[in-house]
C-alpha cells in the first residue's frame, strides 16, 4: 500500500508547499540580495504566512541555504553537462553560455542568488555556495586549460589569470542579464556570441 504524500496547510502537499516558498525566496533573493531580502516579502509571494516559511525552513538563513543549493544545482549540473559535450577552447566557453541562457531562461537571477555578495559568510549557505563554485571551477580550470595547451602555453600563472578571465566575462554576461530579465536567453546568448566575437576577431 503506498502512503499518502505528507501534507502541509490546507491540504496543499508539503513538497508543493515548498516549492512555493522556494519560488517566491529565489525571487526575492535574486531582486534584492540576501542581506536586504524580507520574509515577510517571501511570505507574501508564496501565499503563506511568515511564521510558515519559519515553519519550513528554520530560518532567514535556512531558507537561503536551500535557495542556493537550488540555484547552484542548475547552474553547475548545466556547466557540467555542457563540459561533457567534448567541445575546446572558444567554441566550449559559447557552448557553457548557450546551456546556462537555456537552462536559465526566464530566471537569469538564480545566477545572482548563488553569487551574493551579500550573503553570509559562513554556515549552511556559504557551505553550499562553496560546493556549487568548487564544481564551476574545476571546469574552467579544465576548459581555460585545454585552450592554452591548444596555443602552446603551459605557464600555470597564465592559466590562473585566464580562468579569471573568463569567470569574469561569464559572470558579467549573468549579471547583466539579470539586470535586463525581459531579454529572452535566445537575444542573450545572441549578444554574447556578437560581444565575444568581437573581442576575439580585434586586429
Amino acid at each position: 500500500m503506498t502512503a499518502a504524500p505528507r501534507t502541509g496547510t490546507k491540504g496543499v502537499p508539503r513538497a508543493e508547499r515548498e516549492a512555493q516558498i522556494l519560488e517566491a525566496a529565489l525571487d526575492e533573493l535574486g531582486r534584492v540580495g540576501f542581506a536586504a531580502a524580507s520574509v515577510a516579502a517571501i511570505a507574501r509571494g508564496a501565499g503563506i504566512s511568515k511564521p510558515m516559511v519559519y515553519s519550513y525552513f528554520g530560518s532567514k538563513e535556512g531558507l537561503y541555504a536551500a535557495c542556493v543549493d537550488h540555484a547552484g544545482s542548475v547552474v553547475a549540473d548545466e556547466v557540467e553537462r555542457s563540459a561533457a559535450l567534448g567541445a575546446v577552447g572558444l567554441e566550449r566557453g559559447l557552448l557553457t553560455v548557450a546551456g546556462l541562457t537555456e537552462a536559465l531562461d526566464g530566471r537569469p537571477h538564480l545566477w545572482r542568488v548563488l553569487f551574493d555578495p551579500t550573503a553570509p559568510s559562513v554556515g549552511p549557505a556559504a557551505e553550499a555556495a562553496r560546493r556549487h563554485t568548487v564544481r564551476l571551477h574545476a571546469r574552467a580550470v579544465e576548459g581555460v586549460g585545454e585552450m592554452l595547451r591548444l596555443a602552446g602555453d603551459t605557464d600555470p600563472v597564465d592559466l590562473d589569470l585566464m580562468v579569471q578571465v573568463w569567470v569574469g566575462i561569464l559572470d558579467t554576461v549573468m549579471r547583466w542579464w539579470a539586470d535586463h530579465p525581459d531579454e529572452g536567453g535566445a537575444a542573450v546568448l545572441a549578444r554574447a556570441e556578437r560581444v565575444v566575437g568581437a573581442l576575439v576577431d580585434v586586429r
